[in-house]
């Protein structure tokens, strides 16, 4: 009798916390954070397919999803400075959500004014604003997630914020996909009107994110702003000065150019590399001349990351390692997922049936089983089982590659596969969130998530050549091997670790 009570009660107290109003905004918050990936990644790789653009020059538009690796730079500016006029009027938190949602409708209404095959370098600058932006609005919405409620909440926000985020994929993956065939998108006869249109009509839906953060409460909490004017300026002086000088790197490095997939990472990562090297020295240098004053560098840059290594020591490295590698299989996969199924034959109304529709409505069903698990187990516990069916969903993919082309074969693939994800997802949210220190919670959260993109979205953007070299099925087989060390990683940190969750 004891165990049917308290089972009775975690369901009353699980629909309790689910009718909470906080959950209702997450849910549309989670919408619009979903919004923009799919269009600045897979419906913006089927646009540049359509205008008969190369494989390989395609998933280099991938790195516009860098900006989510890199959001973490300017995360402490948000963290410590205020918009004037904005946030006495909404507070600090919605100020900033507010701007970087403006400024995503407007970005996504103005590649309807853009064509691939007459101004590809205006649409790549644009594709790269939005990435930012949607990387800012991310940033902020977790952040609003984890300060607006208590901890006993946080794994329902996880579940609610991924089946939002996923919605949101819905509507610009398999909505926008289905809207492109239905304007002539899908015709053999390259139609950009028709992928125009569709944009800005996701703009327009864009703009549910900025109602409901403009109707929801500031979160209650004690900030630790720079309101001195002449000591925002000097900071952002020296954040600017330091992006320019890692952005020169890039204009200036020498044009190494290489057939071979690995050579040219390899070149990459050391323009990455050197770009970083020479922005910490241009940081540096700006300091030692006194441009602003350590106390203001030490406790916005510093004092988020010295508290996360503090609190975990010697088990920070491990943290770090699982962060950066645990969505590898399902990133690198995803870069490449549309334009496999379209070599395979299949049409773009398969592929927002399959992939964009019921392939997303299996992650909602995968999130809701995740919080779930992660209400009624250990976190670790459910990581560790999102990180075996993710990675391991991605075998089914090098089968289809290698037996004939069957609808229902590629139906019952891609549902596997963003189940697993699902799981994965909702998981990791709730690990991530129990790392976060919410005196620092946009910088130390912004940190984690970029780690989980950056390496992920750095092989991404060789996905395409890597397939010209080894084909599909080698290339599957290559991300499913990619999610095995993390897994021996969560199960060591099982062992020398307790989480909130």
């Amino acid at each position: 009798m004891n165990k049917l009570t308290s089972f009775k009660n975690n369901i009353f107290i699980s629909i309790y916390l689910y009718k909470d109003i906080r959950v209702l905004r997450l849910l549309i918050l989670g919408f619009s954070s979903g919004i923009p990936i799919l269009l600045i990644f897979s419906t913006l790789s089927l646009w540049l397919k359509s205008a008969g653009l190369e494989r390989s020059t395609i998933t280099l538009f991938s790195w516009a999803g860098l900006a989510y690796s890199f959001k973490f730079l300017w995360a402490p500016l948000i963290d410590r400075l205020p918009i004037y006029f904005l946030s006495k009027k909404l507070g600090h938190r919605k100020s900033w959500l507010a701007v970087s949602q403006i400024c995503l409708v407007m970005l996504l209404f103005s590649i309807g004014f853009t064509d691939p095959m007459k101004s590809l370098f205006l649409m790549a600058l644009i594709i790269v604003l939005i990435g930012f932006c949607s990387a800012t609005q991310d940033a902020l919405v977790d952040t609003y997630r984890i300060e607006s409620a208590p901890e006993n909440m946080q794994n329902v926000l996880s579940s609610i914020y991924v089946i939002g985020y996923r919605l949101g994929m819905i509507t610009s993956g398999a909505g926008s996909l289905i809207l492109a065939s239905y304007l002539g998108g899908d015709k053999e006869v390259y139609n950009p009107l028709a992928w125009q249109l569709t944009y800005m009509l996701m703009a327009l839906i864009q703009s549910l994110g900025l109602i409901c953060c403009l109707m929801s409460p500031e979160p209650i909490g004690k900030r630790n702003l720079i309101n001195n004017f002449s000591e925002q300026s000097r900071l952002l002086i020296v954040f600017l000065f330091s992006i320019l000088s890692f952005i020169s790197i890039f204009i200036f490095f020498p044009d190494l150019n290489s057939k071979d997939p690995f050579i040219s990472a390899l070149i990459t990562f050391s323009k990455f590399s050197i770009g970083f090297f020479v922005s910490w020295l241009t940081f540096t240098f700006l300091i030692k001349i006194n441009l602003l004053k350590k106390e203001i560098i030490s406790s916005t840059f510093y004092d988020p990351f010295k508290d996360f290594i503090n609190n975990y020591g010697k088990l920070t490295l491990i943290i770090i390692i699982i962060i950066g590698v645990y969505r590898i299989s399902d990133i690198v996969l995803g870069v490449i997922a549309n334009i496999f199924y379209v070599d395979q034959g299949y049409t773009i109304l398969q592929i927002a049936s399959f992939s964009k529709f019921w392939g997303l409505i299996a992650t909602i069903l995968g999130g809701i089983a995740g919080g779930l698990l992660s209400s009624k187990h250990k976190v670790l516990n459910v990581l560790f089982l999102g990180g075996i069916l993710s990675s391991g969903s991605n075998i089914l993919f090098a089968v289809i590659s290698i037996i004939p082309k069957d609808p229902l074969y590629l139906f019952l693939v891609i549902v596997a596969d963003n189940f697993s994800g699902g799981i994965a997802s909702v998981a990791f949210v709730a690990f991530l969130s129990s790392l976060t220190n919410i005196k620092f919670t946009t910088t130390q959260f912004a940190l984690f998530t970029s780690m989980m993109v950056f390496i992920p979205k750095l092989i991404g953007g060789y996905s395409g050549s890597i397939v010209d070299t080894i084909g599909y099925f080698w290339f599957f087989i290559f991300t499913t091997l990619l999610g095995l060390p993390v897994l021996f990683l969560i199960h060591r940190l099982k062992k020398n670790i307790k989480l909130k969750v």
